[in-house]
């Protein structure tokens, strides 16, 4: 037979064999949909009958400025189809091996009787290749929103974090649930009130002070006094929200907010403050601190006591214990609660963050508890509270409760806590601890700073603990016309050779605070004053003269003490540095 007689033949087979390729390449096809359609029915079922969250996108966090706090970005998370799983035993060994997984468990995974199971959430890019290149039936890629905070630890107790379905589990991401995911995202960003700027350099003045002085932790807060926005909260130590997982919890405890402490010398403010509003004394008067006070079975001393009659700026100065009690005692029990509960004092915070801790107060209230939380022990208070407090004393407003979210401000307390002439005088107290007491190394160049020191021995199982010092100083500036609050604590810090082993209010937080107040006020807008100011700002008070602003325009004039009776005496100690001592308070 020819050639040519077989050509019809090979032509038939090659359009058999043609046909075979074009049906196995449309049945091929097929399936690629049919795998295409079971990924979606898949994750349709994630989001329903599965039980597997959908992942939303949430708002972006932003500071006052709109520089980025926290935000999301995509991520891709591993899934399978056990059903769809061909080998089982080969699928869970290949992924264990590249993805760092129990084979086991991956196993166990693929023997779910389900349409949909989750392998590994959030894959790396190198990850997601390796599972594209194994070509695998039966699993699939999904992509999901991932939260990530580019600042990680500079506001990490304030804002808080999210778990693995993106949900809020602490900080504003929790309070703020429903603004911040859902439908809430689409009204934008949520713009908190801190400054990124202020918070930087509180935390690293707070965390320099901390490291220098030994200390097991600290915290740190500034306060808009007029409005109550909080521009820095600092709590030492902290964490990474991006890896809130491998934080110790004592990393993840705000003590701003959850904490609460014997504040000690901080609480004469308002031990000062009430009694002046009260009419129990004016600033011209004073009480006799030349031998202990006898409440019952208890005696309160002054450490290096004066021995003598103390006037009330002196009580402040000094920081006289007995002196204070003195004025708690003639105030009563009733009236100074009246004035805690004003001051919020007595009653948990309610800035809108899961971590706010409950004050510790007296119950019952008995007479010694009154002249005790007169210099602050036997009350326990978070540092926002006092911040607080201190903001209504000096300014005799209505003042906004202190806040995170702008717009979210509790409501005003009505009416004020103390009088304005109370507010006037309080602040020259201040003003006078800082230039000629306890608070001199808060000073700063430029700036009127007031301030109180405080120090207290931290409560343990068998009463004050030996060594177990709380230290702290609260400052308002400029303290003519008061617009911010400062706050500092250090928990159990240690005296070096420059504060000659003083480990004391004065020495420790004190020093800390200026050094913030230094460094904020331009970032604020407040150029520091000529050298001029404080000199006139001194020679009217000194004449007992309380300054409304700059401008020369004076409050009516208070009845002050003689300037011998605050004075310090011929010889008198400065800076000892002990607590509640007759300098450092």
């Amino acid at each position: 037979m020819t050639r040519d007689a077989h050509l019809p033949a090979a032509r038939r087979r090659l359009r058999l064999i043609g046909g075979a390729f074009v049906v196995a390449f449309v049945a091929l096809g097929l399936r690629l949909v049919d795998l295409a359609l079971m990924s979606v029915d898949a994750a349709s079922e994630a989001h329903g009958v599965a039980g597997a969250p959908q992942s939303a996108r949430r708002a972006d966090i932003v500071d006052r400025n709109g520089d980025l706090i926290a935000t999301d970005y995509p991520k891709t998370s591993l899934f399978a189809d056990p059903s769809e799983a061909i080998d089982r035993e080969a699928t869970a060994r290949q992924l264990g091996r590249i993805l760092g997984l129990d084979r086991a468990r991956l196993l166990a995974s693929l023997a779910e009787p389900r349409r949909f199971v989750w392998l590994k959430r959030h894959l790396s890019e190198a990850e997601r290749l390796a599972v594209v290149r194994l070509g695998l039936p039966g699993v699939g890629f999904r992509t999901e929103w991932h939260r990530i905070y580019p600042q990680r630890e500079l506001a990490s107790h304030l804002v808080g974090y999210v778990g693995i379905e993106n949900q809020g589990l602490a900080g504003i991401e929790y309070s703020f649930e429903d603004r911040l995911s859902g439908s809430g995202a689409a009204a934008g960003p949520l713009v908190l009130t801190i400054d990124l700027g202020v918070q930087e350099a509180v935390r690293s003045e707070l965390a320099h002070a901390v490291e220098r002085f030994r200390a097991t932790g600290g915290t740190g807060l500034v306060l808009d006094a007029r409005s109550g926005e909080i521009l820095a909260m600092a709590s030492l130590p902290d964490f990474d929200p991006n890896r809130y997982r491998q934080a110790p919890s004592k990393a993840r405890f705000n003590r701003n907010t959850q904490g609460t402490y014997e504040l000690g010398s901080l609480f004469k403010l308002f031990a000062v403050a009430m009694a002046l509003d009260a009419g129990v004394v004016d600033i011209g008067g004073g009480y006799d601190a030349s031998q202990p006070l006898a409440i019952g079975r208890h005696r309160i001393g002054d450490f290096h006591a004066k021995r003598r009659w103390l006037s009330v700026p002196e009580i402040l100065a000094f920081s006289s214990n007995i002196g204070a009690a003195q004025m708690a005692n003639e105030l009563g029990a009733e009236r100074q609660r009246a004035y805690f509960t004003r001051l919020g004092l007595l009653t948990r915070h309610p800035i809108r963050l899961p971590e706010v801790g409950d004050p510790q107060v007296p119950s019952p209230w008995r007479p010694i508890n009154t002249v005790t939380a007169a210099y602050g022990h036997g009350i326990a208070v978070s540092p926002l509270q006092v911040v607080d407090a201190v903001a209504a004393a000096i300014c005799a407003a209505p003042p906004q409760r202190a806040h995170l979210v702008r717009g979210s401000a509790p409501v005003a307390a009505a009416p004020p806590s103390v009088s304005a002439q109370t507010a006037a005088q309080l602040r020259w107290l201040m003003w006078l601890t800082v230039a000629e007491g306890t608070g001199k190394q808060a000073a700063v160049p430029g700036y009127l700073v007031g301030g109180k020191t405080g120090s207290a021995d931290k409560a343990g199982r068998r009463g004050y603990r030996e060594g177990g010092l709380l230290t702290s100083f609260v400052a308002a500036f400029p303290i003519d016309q008061p617009r911010y609050v400062v706050l500092v604590t250090l928990d159990e810090p240690k005296g070096d050779a420059s504060t000659y082993n003083q480990a004391h209010g004065g020495w420790t937080a004190a020093p800390t605070v200026g050094r913030i107040i230094g460094r904020i006020g331009p970032l604020l807008g407040l150029a520091p004053a000529g050298p001029e100011v404080e000199p006139w700002f001194r020679e009217r008070l000194l004449a007992g003269e309380a300054v409304n602003g700059r401008t020369g325009r004076m409050e009516p004039r208070l009845a002050a003490a003689p300037q011998a009776s605050w004075a310090y005496p011929a010889g008198g100690e400065r800076g000892c540095g002990c607590a509640d001592c007759s300098i450092q308070g």
